[in-house]
Protein backbone atom coordinates (compact mmCIF):
# COMPACT_ATOMS: atom_id res chain seq x y z
CA UNK A 1 0.00 0.00 0.00
CA UNK A 2 1.63 3.39 -0.81
CA UNK A 3 2.04 6.01 1.68
CA UNK A 4 -0.85 9.25 1.41
CA UNK A 5 0.76 12.10 0.21
CA UNK A 6 1.72 14.83 2.20
CA UNK A 7 -1.03 17.50 2.87
CA UNK A 8 -1.17 19.78 0.35
CA UNK A 9 -1.60 22.74 2.94
CA UNK A 10 1.93 22.30 4.02
CA UNK A 11 4.65 22.78 1.65
CA UNK A 12 7.18 22.04 3.86
CA UNK A 13 6.22 18.60 4.62
CA UNK A 14 7.76 16.09 2.49
CA UNK A 15 8.66 12.17 1.91
CA UNK A 16 11.96 10.64 2.55
CA UNK A 17 13.38 8.74 -0.74
CA UNK A 18 13.69 5.02 1.17
CA UNK A 19 11.63 2.67 1.38
CA UNK A 20 11.50 0.12 3.76
CA UNK A 21 8.89 -2.61 3.76
CA UNK A 22 6.80 -0.67 1.70
CA UNK A 23 6.68 2.09 4.20
CA UNK A 24 8.06 5.43 3.72
CA UNK A 25 8.81 8.54 6.42
CA UNK A 26 7.96 11.86 6.34
CA UNK A 27 11.26 14.00 6.70
CA UNK A 28 9.89 15.65 9.56
CA UNK A 29 12.08 17.08 12.84
CA UNK A 30 11.07 16.01 15.91
CA UNK A 31 9.16 18.59 18.29
CA UNK A 32 10.89 20.12 20.51
CA UNK A 33 9.07 18.85 23.55
CA UNK A 34 10.19 15.39 22.93
CA UNK A 35 14.05 16.15 22.10
CA UNK A 36 13.65 18.46 25.29
CA UNK A 37 12.64 15.51 27.12
CA UNK A 38 15.44 13.38 25.65
CA UNK A 39 18.49 15.77 26.25
CA UNK A 40 16.76 16.32 29.69
CA UNK A 41 17.13 12.53 30.30
CA UNK A 42 20.63 12.07 29.07
CA UNK A 43 21.94 15.06 31.51
CA UNK A 44 19.85 13.45 34.39
CA UNK A 45 21.52 10.13 33.37
CA UNK A 46 25.14 11.79 33.48
CA UNK A 47 24.45 13.61 36.72
CA UNK A 48 23.18 10.29 38.38
CA UNK A 49 25.98 8.36 37.56
CA UNK A 50 28.29 10.80 38.36
CA UNK A 51 26.43 11.47 42.06
CA UNK A 52 26.43 7.74 42.52
CA UNK A 53 29.16 5.88 40.96
CA UNK A 54 31.96 8.39 40.64
CA UNK A 55 31.60 11.23 43.44
CA UNK A 56 30.27 9.20 46.60
CA UNK A 57 28.02 12.31 46.94
CA UNK A 58 25.51 9.18 46.99
CA UNK A 59 24.97 6.30 49.07
CA UNK A 60 23.94 3.16 46.50
CA UNK A 61 21.62 0.51 47.32
CA UNK A 62 23.90 -1.83 48.66
CA UNK A 63 25.45 0.70 51.06
CA UNK A 64 22.04 1.68 52.33
CA UNK A 65 21.62 -1.92 53.06
CA UNK A 66 24.78 -2.75 54.47
CA UNK A 67 24.37 0.46 56.58
CA UNK A 68 20.60 -0.49 57.97
CA UNK A 69 22.09 -4.36 58.67
CA UNK A 70 25.01 -2.70 60.60
CA UNK A 71 22.69 -0.63 62.85
CA UNK A 72 20.49 -4.12 62.99
CA UNK A 73 23.11 -6.21 64.14
CA UNK A 74 24.10 -3.20 66.90
CA UNK A 75 20.11 -3.00 68.40
CA UNK A 76 20.60 -7.14 68.47
CA UNK A 77 23.96 -6.79 70.27
CA UNK A 78 22.72 -4.12 72.73
CA UNK A 79 19.63 -6.07 73.40
CA UNK A 80 22.08 -8.92 74.62
CA UNK A 81 24.85 -7.63 76.69
CA UNK A 82 26.99 -10.37 78.01
CA UNK A 83 29.47 -8.65 79.80
CA UNK A 84 31.55 -12.37 80.47
CA UNK A 85 31.34 -12.89 76.90
CA UNK A 86 35.22 -12.05 75.31
CA UNK A 87 33.77 -13.17 71.62
CA UNK A 88 30.82 -10.56 71.79
CA UNK A 89 33.12 -7.65 72.90
CA UNK A 90 34.92 -8.35 69.77
CA UNK A 91 32.44 -8.97 68.14
CA UNK A 92 30.97 -5.62 68.88
CA UNK A 93 34.16 -3.39 68.15
CA UNK A 94 33.72 -4.31 64.47
CA UNK A 95 29.90 -2.64 64.60
CA UNK A 96 30.71 0.68 63.08
CA UNK A 97 27.51 1.62 64.81
CA UNK A 98 28.99 0.55 68.39
CA UNK A 99 32.63 1.95 67.56
CA UNK A 100 31.23 5.25 66.77
CA UNK A 101 29.18 5.53 69.74
CA UNK A 102 32.36 4.34 71.73
CA UNK A 103 34.69 7.09 70.20
CA UNK A 104 31.85 9.54 70.64
CA UNK A 105 31.85 8.52 74.78
CA UNK A 106 35.36 8.13 74.51
CA UNK A 107 35.43 11.89 73.08
CA UNK A 108 33.49 13.38 75.38
CA UNK A 109 34.46 11.54 78.88
CA UNK A 110 38.06 9.83 78.40
CA UNK A 111 40.18 12.38 76.90
CA UNK A 112 41.32 15.10 79.78
CA UNK A 113 42.95 11.62 80.84
CA UNK A 114 44.23 9.43 77.90
CA UNK A 115 44.20 12.22 75.10
CA UNK A 116 42.26 12.14 72.10
CA UNK A 117 45.06 9.55 70.31
CA UNK A 118 44.36 7.38 73.58
CA UNK A 119 47.84 7.19 73.71
CA UNK A 120 48.24 9.01 77.21
CA UNK A 121 51.41 9.00 79.02
CA UNK A 122 53.77 7.75 76.45
CA UNK A 123 52.88 10.48 73.74
CA UNK A 124 52.87 13.49 76.78
CA UNK A 125 54.28 12.61 79.87
CA UNK A 126 52.00 15.18 81.27
CA UNK A 127 48.77 12.82 80.95
CA UNK A 128 47.27 11.07 83.52
CA UNK A 129 46.11 7.88 81.85
CA UNK A 130 47.92 4.94 80.13
CA UNK A 131 48.60 4.15 76.46
CA UNK A 132 45.65 2.16 75.66
CA UNK A 133 46.67 1.33 72.11
CA UNK A 134 49.67 -0.88 72.95
CA UNK A 135 49.33 -4.40 73.96
CA UNK A 136 50.74 -3.09 77.91
CA UNK A 137 47.73 -3.13 80.12
CA UNK A 138 47.81 -3.05 83.62
CA UNK A 139 44.74 -3.90 84.70
CA UNK A 140 44.32 -6.94 82.60
CA UNK A 141 43.99 -6.91 78.56
CA UNK A 142 41.17 -8.88 77.75
CA UNK A 143 37.65 -7.53 77.00
CA UNK A 144 36.21 -8.48 80.30
CA UNK A 145 39.34 -7.21 82.05
CA UNK A 146 39.05 -4.16 80.13
CA UNK A 147 35.30 -3.87 81.03
CA UNK A 148 35.63 -3.89 84.54
CA UNK A 149 38.33 -1.78 84.66
CA UNK A 150 36.25 0.94 82.97
CA UNK A 151 33.06 -0.13 84.88
CA UNK A 152 34.44 -0.63 88.32
CA UNK A 153 37.44 2.09 87.92
CA UNK A 154 40.64 1.82 89.60
CA UNK A 155 40.38 4.18 92.61
CA UNK A 156 44.01 4.37 93.85
CA UNK A 157 45.19 5.77 90.02
CA UNK A 158 42.43 8.77 89.87
CA UNK A 159 40.07 6.73 87.49
CA UNK A 160 36.44 7.01 88.17
CA UNK A 161 33.55 3.89 88.30
CA UNK A 162 32.44 4.53 84.82
CA UNK A 163 29.65 2.42 84.70
CA UNK A 164 27.43 4.55 87.41
CA UNK A 165 28.05 7.51 85.51
CA UNK A 166 27.55 6.42 81.88
CA UNK A 167 25.38 3.25 82.08
CA UNK A 168 26.27 0.08 80.82
CA UNK A 169 24.98 0.31 77.48
CA UNK A 170 27.63 3.57 77.09
CA UNK A 171 30.41 1.42 78.86
CA UNK A 172 30.54 -0.97 76.39
CA UNK A 173 30.26 0.99 73.57
CA UNK A 174 33.76 2.67 75.49
CA UNK A 175 35.35 -1.00 75.62
CA UNK A 176 34.02 -1.81 71.88
CA UNK A 177 35.79 1.67 71.19
CA UNK A 178 38.90 0.62 72.74
CA UNK A 179 39.30 -2.75 71.07
CA UNK A 180 38.60 -1.59 67.88
CA UNK A 181 41.81 -0.41 68.44
CA UNK A 182 43.52 -4.09 68.64
CA UNK A 183 43.04 -7.23 67.34
CA UNK A 184 41.76 -11.18 69.05
CA UNK A 185 44.33 -13.01 69.91
CA UNK A 186 46.95 -10.36 69.91
CA UNK A 187 49.70 -10.57 72.69
CA UNK A 188 49.18 -8.92 75.54
CA UNK A 189 51.73 -8.23 78.34
CA UNK A 190 50.59 -7.13 81.83
CA UNK A 191 52.52 -4.31 83.06
CA UNK A 192 52.83 -4.40 87.19
CA UNK A 193 52.57 -0.46 87.44
CA UNK A 194 51.74 2.71 85.65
Amino acid sequence: MPPSPPPPDDPGIKLREHTYDGIQEYDQRLPNWWLYTLYGAIVFWVVYWFAHMLSGLATTDGAQVDAAMTRIAAAKMASSIDVSNDGKFWEMSRNPVFVEAGKQTFQSNCVPCHLPSMRGKSENPAAVGPDLTDTAWIHGGTPKEIYVTVSKGVPTKGMLSWEPVLGQKKTVEVVAYLLSHHQPGETITVQLSN
